[in-house]
């Protein structure tokens, strides 16, 4: 125990947001220090990295869809869990690499502080561990993701008031009400921004026999995205290929086509919002009433998710500082604290 804190001093200890769509690096003293895309490109049938093991996130993601029959770009993780082991690694090692800038990792390995969905198994809390011990950890520290973001946005999870996150990732959405540096209530549901890209890729196939592919999902949801109406609507060109005749095809769609096709999973979210608030002691409802939720993570930039979650709780509803990163930030916390927290994070010492 004493040696592990002399080491602690030494090694570049890190917090890991592992997301389904972007793994966020913090350095312990420095802050978030890399923010890629969760994406690795290997030569097909094997788990071997393309451009000697760099062909990891932006350079990986900029592949996705346009790769030859040789090669394959793969996000490894799927629904906030990890879906292929060995790929998950390799990513994890680079991006433990990276985050050194030059430094050996290998010299002094960094104690790691991973968030993960809350309502994952525990086999699937194991294979996270083992990937990030794989890919040069020392000791690794799981914690939940709402905690981790609600420290992130910089709520008083400490006090006896609570404080309601509602945390829209790539693969999951968690919502949780915490006091007293615990969650009292919470739920996970596996929808989030993937599930609206490809909400939107099947609008465009029923409605305009036109098909799309992810990148273009995401950027028709960025660009004009929204789940509630907007003062000025907006209109894309949006390309394709054509299912009828198998050539290339253009078209415009309005934000007013992009809502309806977001409906689906915006109401699966607002349902999860709701189902959490009525778990809650009277107590903790009575807090949030003054307090309000605060919305985190990319899908809180989608225009008008704030609006929508107001009009069916009847609460406040704002978004947190710099959303995307409150995971990342609040993992950071831990890191600066982890004598402190330790006792509330799962580690190598504890039983799966």
């Amino acid at each position: 125990m004493i040696f592990d804190s002399i080491l602690g001093w030494f090694s570049m200890d890190m917090g890991i947001d592992l997301g389904t769509c972007n793994t966020l690096v913090s350095v312990r003293g420095q802050g978030i220090v890399l923010n890629e895309p969760s994406v690795v490109a290997v030569i097909r049938g094997t788990n071997r990295v393309l451009q000697n093991g760099q062909a990891v996130g932006l350079v990986a993601k900029e592949m996705l869809g346009k790769t030859p029959g040789s090669i394959s770009a793969i996000r490894p993780m799927k629904d906030g869990v990890i879906a292929d082991f060995d790929i998950t690694e390799a990513m994890l090692s680079y991006f433990i690499k990276k985050a050194h800038r030059g430094r050996s990792a290998s010299l002094i390995k960094p104690r790691v502080v991973i968030a993960v969905p809350s309502g994952i198994t525990a086999v699937e809390k194991r294979a996270v561990h083992n990937s990030a011990e794989r890919a040069g950890a020392r000791k690794v520290y799981l914690v939940d993701e709402p905690m981790a973001c609600a420290l992130g946005a910089g709520l008083p999870v400490n006090e006896p008031t609570a404080s309601m996150v509602v945390d829209i990732g790539g693969g999951t959405t968690e919502v949780a009400i915490i006091s007293l540096a615990a969650i009292s209530v919470c739920q996970s549901v596996r929808v989030a921004g993937d599930d609206m890209d490809e909400a939107i890729a099947a609008y465009m196939k029923r409605t305009y026999n036109l098909m799309i592919g992810e990148q273009t999902s995401e950027r028709i949801k960025i660009e004009i995205g929204s789940a509630a109406p907007m003062e000025q609507e907006m209109t894309m060109e949006v390309r394709g290929r054509d299912m009828i005749s198998g050539l290339p095809r253009k078209t415009i769609i309005s934000s007013e086509e992009v809502r309806e096709a977001l409906k689906e999973p915006v109401g699966s979210i607002i349902d999860c919002v709701v189902r959490t608030l009525e778990k809650a002691e009277p107590e903790l409802a009575a807090d949030l009433v003054d307090r309000g939720i605060v919305l985190c993570g990319g899908g809180a930039l989608l225009r008008g998710m704030d609006t929508v979650l107001a009009n069916a709780t009847g609460l406040d509803v704002r978004i947190a500082d710099d959303p995307l990163t409150c995971v990342a930030r609040g993992t950071a916390v831990y890191l600066e604290n982890l004598d402190l927290w330790k006792g509330t994070m799962e580690s190598d010492e504890d039983e799966f």
